[in-house]
């Protein structure tokens, strides 16, 4: 956020290096000019006020997410190939109690959908396939859920932090309009174009926070949907692997 923030104060400076005609500007201007050269990001910060202490908050928060989601939103975490592998290889050999056992010892999504499975097979002295298809799937919808609500967290983030930056922009300008309608003897343009770009602050605060949220939620949610689709496939391999299996 600090880079982001230092591109915008250089890309103000060289705007105005560029224009010959400021340099021959009224003594305010010239004054206002220097105070935004000078402005660092601690005084940018301040004067988006306290809000923008929320925002800092909420991009550390999110920049936590995206780390957390592209650890965890993989296929060897969802479903570890050498796990699939050893489930499908002990299932040929009827050995259902180790396929328990490995899916309490290595937990991951495909392990709670085929320990499902186990529980009803193992609970049951006349297990039928279609009851058997109907727990894989309702375990693997509620597998899914839980992989796909986790990103939800981040369009959350990304909808919140424009809204707590336009707070930041309504309040901000309701002060510098009332202090203009206070005292209208003293009011000048210079002053209140200060105080209504102090509050826009926060919205760009706010837009710097959401537009990478979003973007990391667009790209989870599709990988999210692939990871989804591949658990499907693995379930219903798994699936024909289990019904001749069942006890009769």
């Amino acid at each position: 956020m600090k880079n982001a923030w230092s591109k915008i104060g250089w890309t103000a400076v060289l705007l105005m290096a560029g224009q010959p005609a400021w340099a021959q500007a009224a003594a305010p201007q010239a004054a206002a000019q220097g105070m935004v050269e000078s402005m660092s990001v601690q005084d940018i910060v301040q004067m988006g006020g306290w809000l923008m202490y929320v925002l800092a908050a909420m991009s550390v928060i999110g920049l936590a997410m995206i780390v957390y989601f592209l650890i965890v939103l993989r296929q060897e975490q969802v479903m570890p190939r050498k796990v699939v592998a050893e489930i499908k290889s002990l299932l040929r050999e009827k050995q259902l109690d180790e396929v328990r056992e490995l899916c309490l010892e290595k937990p991951s999504p495909v392990s709670y959908i085929v320990l499902s499975a186990m529980n009803y097979l193992q609970g049951s002295d006349q297990a039928e396939s279609g009851m058997l298809k109907e727990i894989l799937e309702g375990e693997g919808s509620r597998q899914a859920s839980l992989i796909q609500n986790q990103t939800q967290y981040l369009l959350d983030l990304g909808v919140i932090a424009p809204m707590v930056g336009l707070l930041g922009t309504v309040t901000g300008m309701l002060q510098a309009f009332n202090a203009v309608a206070l005292d209208l003897a003293k009011a000048k343009p210079m002053l209140l174009a200060a105080g209504v770009s102090q509050a826009l602050i926060t919205t760009v605060a706010g837009l710097i926070v959401a537009i990478p949220a979003m973007m990391a939620y667009s790209y989870f949610r599709g990988r999210t949907s692939k990871l989804i689709s591949r658990l499907e496939s693995v379930s219903a391999e798994l699936l024909t692997l289990l019904m001749p299996r069942r006890p009769q």
